[in-house]
């Protein structure tokens, strides 16, 4: 039996129309014996159909899918929708609104689930996830980007999951993002993906990395926006045609598997990273991606950071000041659609 949620919700997730309000997480502070920490959260219910749950701001300090989400509460009407949609546009306020990637207590959000109901406030938000929004969720939209460390090509990405079923439908959703590339990747830094949780459900599970490198280009908004409504109206719950990249008349995109760990290049001492390469750029096995320069020894030349791998760079560290263990760049090799059906 399921342990009940701390976490309470203020609106009617099924109840027809458009609503927002907030879940509430209990706390207790100096200036308040009972207190609850909110998370803001809205939906839009009209007549049969899925129901999709839109996330961002997961990691505090990637800001492209926290207004794309924003937008879409202030935009999306009951009578555009055949279905529920629940948007979150902000996992993690404390983190947003502070420009970091962990919360205040330094708990790493995407490494929470599945939660628990007796344990700190970002278990028990992701036991809330896991037992109460995933459940009911056909599909779960998490909105990413490399944050202020990172500049990621902007793209959606996926696990290849055991599942046919559950990997066909992630692949098309993943595609109907548009974006000019996508990235399968695996999980090399601990365990309790939110994805994850969301894939073991078996749900049609679709993420990103939408750039990073704190700043946010118009384009990427626009590839934020854009994508976002076309995956929802992929699969079903928002009233038009989604569109395809033949549709608009632009080349297949380019599948990167990133899923090989040697893809992810670590610096081997402090220093000041300087990249070679931009995300997006082909690189050969030996290339040069980026060098490493020393503040204290100006006197030493600068360590070159060869590609394990030939293939793209697919992100590169976007902070240049680098403590040793950092990762400086990944890469990914192109891989055909077909290889993963």
């Amino acid at each position: 039996m399921t342990a009940l949620s701390p976490v309470s919700c203020s609106i009617d997730l099924e109840a027809p129309g458009k609503r927002i309000g907030h879940l509430a997480l209990p706390k207790i502070t100096n200036t308040a014996g009972w207190a609850s920490t909110f998370i803001h959260l809205g939906c839009v219910v009209n007549g049969d159909g899925p129901t999709v749950l839109v996330l961002a701001g997961n990691h505090g300090d990637e800001y492209e899918g926290q207004v794309a989400a924003l937008r879409l509460l202030q935009e999306l009407r009951p009578e555009q929708v055949s279905g529920r949609v629940i948007v979150i546009p902000v996992l993690s306020p404390a983190a947003s609104k502070a420009n970091t990637r962990n919360w205040p207590s330094g708990a790493n959000f995407n490494r929470s689930f599945p939660g628990r109901p007796d344990g700190p406030p970002n278990e028990q938000l992701a036991h809330y996830l896991s037992t109460v929004l995933f459940p009911e969720a056909d599909v779960v939209i998490d909105m990413h980007s490399g944050g202020r460390s990172a500049w990621f090509v902007p793209c959606s990405h996926m696990h290849v999951v055991e599942d046919p079923v559950q990997r066909r439908a992630m692949l098309e959703g993943m595609e109907a993002w548009l974006s000019d590339f996508h990235y399968l990747y695996i999980d090399v830094n601990g365990s309790g993906l939110l994805p994850v949780e969301a894939e073991r459900q078996g749900k049609l599970v679709i993420t990103t990395e939408l750039g990073g490198g704190g700043r946010v280009p118009a384009p990427i908004h626009r590839l934020a926006w854009n994508g976002l409504l076309n995956v929802l109206r992929h699969v079903g719950v928002l009233d038009g045609e989604a569109q395809t990249r033949e549709s608009l008349g632009l080349p297949p995109a380019i599948i990167l598997d990133g899923r090989d760990p040697a893809n992810i290049v670590l610096a081997p001492e402090d220093g000041l990273f300087e990249a070679l390469l931009e995300p997006g750029d082909p690189v050969e096995e030996g290339q040069i991606v980026g060098r490493l320069w020393f503040i204290d020894r100006p006197d030493r030349p600068p360590l070159e950071i060869p590609a394990p791998l030939g293939g793209y760079v697919a992100a590169t560290k976007a902070i240049p000041v680098t403590e040793q263990g950092d990762c400086v760049f990944c890469l990914g090799q192109p891989i055909e659609r077909a290889a993963l059906l």
